[in-house]
């Protein structure tokens, strides 16, 4: 009797050659976009404990959160529209706009704060729109777009405001029905101990924990790295670009709402001429955290530490007893600066490990 053949065994395909790169976990980690902030952000506060002994306090650390606050509530807006490949030159001075038009409506006719707030909303989710359907309409880049919007808000503040009141100043609101809960929502503080927490800190906060998880955990996030990666790419896979792109501008344009919000009800009079020059401020804040200037890369937690570093660094200057014409000069490095360090995390970021 024969018996069968002895067969070796099947030998298991060659694995497939990987052109992908192992990166180790220091690449990793650098690879964040948030990290180079981070680490700015730790260098300059040791450096700034060191230098201004001022700061060595608890309240001074507060009122450092409530100026980071400030730029940081519209930079967030601003991050999550350069994430998605566009720029908006226009929310320094809309911001101003939303607040004066609130005040000098509501003095002028004689009615509930209420209403001019609602007014003012519905104006800055106007201009945010037109912003963006006409960058997606006509093809102009939204820094001439935004740009144009600027000098038309720029100019009615202090025309219209000069004409309506015959001064450059919004009236007083203080005494006016529906103010004492508007102040509470947009400018109340609480004092803890010795310490001052201002409301606009905890709006931060949420504002940026939203974001996060937006662009992290949704959809609608995806879209946005998708459009401002390649919207062409991202509308050829059913993507829609341009609902996309004018949402982000009218996320930008309520979050200058809200800070105009908090302006007037914490000064009780605005001063039309005031946010020019802010709208670079947020997008510094964004390009500091980690934000590309080309889109597609950066994220809401590095655009919060930047908007720390400008208020951190803003008052430690004048902490530390030097000339505040400096903090432009601070500015302008650590914009230098981080431009090429995102650079470098951008070209980590496109590294993969091997699978």
């Amino acid at each position: 009797m024969s018996t069968p053949a002895k067969t070796e065994p099947p030998q298991a395909a060659p694995s497939e050659a990987s052109n992908r790169v192992s990166m180790g976990l220091s690449n990793r980690l650098l690879a964040r976009p948030e990290i180079g902030a981070l680490v700015a952000a730790v260098v300059i506060f040791i450096f700034f404990l060191i230098v201004a002994p001022a700061f060595r306090s608890a309240p001074a650390f507060f009122t450092v959160l409530y100026q980071a606050s400030t730029i940081g509530i519209v930079a967030v807006g601003v991050g999550m529209l350069m994430i998605g490949g566009e720029f908006d030159l226009s929310a320094g001075v809309l911001v101003t706009s939303a607040g004066l038009l609130n005040a000098m409506f509501c003095y002028e006719l004689g009615i509930n704060l209420w209403v001019g707030a609602i007014l003012s909303l519905i104006f800055c989710l106007t201009i945010g729109f037109i912003n963006g359907y006409l960058v997606m309409r006509t093809g102009i880049p939204s820094f001439l777009i935004t740009l144009g919007t600027f000098f038309v808000l720029q100019g009615a503040n202090l025309g219209v405001t000069k004409l309506v009141t015959g001064s450059v100043s919004s009236p007083n609101i203080n005494q006016m029905d529906g103010y004492k809960a508007l102040n509470w929502i947009f400018a109340a503080e609480f004092d803890i101990g010795s310490i001052t927490l201002s409301i606009t800190v905890i709006w931060w906060i949420l504002f940026t924990a939203l974001a996060a998880y937006v662009l992290q955990r949704t959809k609608i996030g995806n879209w946005i790295y998708a459009v401002g990666g390649n919207a062409d790419s991202a509308r050829a896979v059913g993507v829609p670009v341009t609902r996309v792109k004018v949402g982000l501008f009218m996320t930008v344009s309520f979050l200058a709402w809200f800070m105009g919000m908090h302006y007037l009800y914490n000064f009780n009079v605005l001063q039309a001429g005031n946010g020019v020059g802010n709208e670079f401020l947020y997008i510094i804040a964004a390009v500091v955290g980690g934000t590309m200037l080309t889109g597609g890369y950066g994220n809401a937690i590095g655009v919060a530490i930047g908007a720390f570093i400008f208020g951190m660094t803003n008052l430690c200057i004048v902490y530390a007893g030097w000339d505040p014409n400096w903090f432009k000069a601070f500015l302008g490095v650590m914009l230098l600066l981080a431009v090429m360090v995102n650079l470098y995390v951008k070209k980590l970021s496109t590294t993969r490990k091997v699978g």
